[in-house]
């Protein structure tokens, strides 16, 4: 159902911050690289390089927010700072591949010749330097580091893809192999973006968690606790985190003691199947339900 998760949040912010030296500084060897080789694989890399720094400065200035206590202007706290990262992160990649696809197609029409050699090196480098970096991220659990993680796993396939062009054409002239490589990258990113953003907006207006069927956890929590609730709401704060809220019906003659029991055992259950986050609203048997699902 959902996810329980106790990371340290200054690791996180400390590898997404060696990501972003390591890809800044391969963007600006690759955007030099590229213009030298007159390649427009390579050119179109490093735009999608430098939206990649771009996004992941902002990744690690939000992901040190997000780390914030809650507080009076957000009562939730600022964990959702991070998914607005990813956001961003998604968006500048949507834009960076629609620019690379405006210049992409003309050179499928009149191809160029390329300097194989030039990207063959350019492609080692762009492999280790891209694989460091996920190294430093591969176990980050917050969204923004998934998104920023599976950015640079493209990078590192991208890498692959323009080694093996390069070796192609260093015995073969067809240059054409460039533009169709760039191509292919660019709409095989473009769907995967496409893929994280609605996963994104999903959370942003408060879609039920992956992996969780409200029908079913209220079918369980009643069979097994043999209460009666309603008005469940299930929702997450960041991708992470699972949070719900419900009304639970109680007999009117119960003492305090056996009220704070009834809440503890429902709350309990629920933290047992990965609920991080609930709120209970008792509801006596005589009580008036305002719940457009009361019975």
């Amino acid at each position: 159902m959902g996810h329980h998760h106790h990371h340290d949040h200054g690791h996180e912010t400390g590898n997404i911050k060696i990501a972003f030296f390591l890809n800044l500084s391969f963007t600006i060897i690759e955007i030099i690289g590229g213009l030298m080789t007159n390649s427009m694989a390579i050119l179109a890399d490093a735009l999608h390089d430098l939206g990649d720094s771009l996004s992941l400065g902002i990744a690690w200035f939000l992901e040190k927010v997000s780390g914030k206590k809650p507080d009076e202007t957000f009562t939730f706290g600022y964990a959702r700072f991070s998914l607005l990262a990813a956001f961003i992160n998604s968006m500048v990649l949507i834009v960076g591949s629609t620019i690379i696809l405006y210049h992409v197609i003309p050179r499928i029409l009149n191809p160029e010749p390329v300097e194989a050699s030039g990207m063959l090196l350019l492609s080692i480098l762009g492999i280790v330097m891209n694989g460091l970096a996920v190294l430093r991220l591969k176990k980050g659990s917050s969204m923004n580091e998934k998104v920023v993680t599976w950015h640079l796993m493209e990078d590192i396939l991208g890498w692959v893809v323009v080694l093996a062009a390069s070796i192609v054409l260093m015995f073969v002239d067809w240059p054409i192999i460039d533009p169709l490589l760039s191509l292919g990258l660019t709409l095989y990113i473009l769907y995967n973006v496409v893929g994280n953003l609605k996963e994104i907006v999903g959370i942003f207006l408060q879609k039920t968690p992956s992996g969780v069927s409200k029908s079913e956890l209220k079918q369980a929590l009643e069979e097994e606790l043999n209460v009666h609730t309603h008005h469940l709401h299930l929702w997450s704060l960041d991708g992470e985190k699972t949070m719900l809220s419900l009304h639970l019906e109680v007999k009117d003659d119960l003492t305090t003691d056996e009220l704070i029991e009834e809440k503890s055992r429902v709350r309990q259950w629920l933290n047992d199947h990965e609920i991080d986050h609930v709120t209970l609203e008792l509801e006596f048997e005589k009580e008036f339900c305002e719940a457009s699902d009361c019975e």
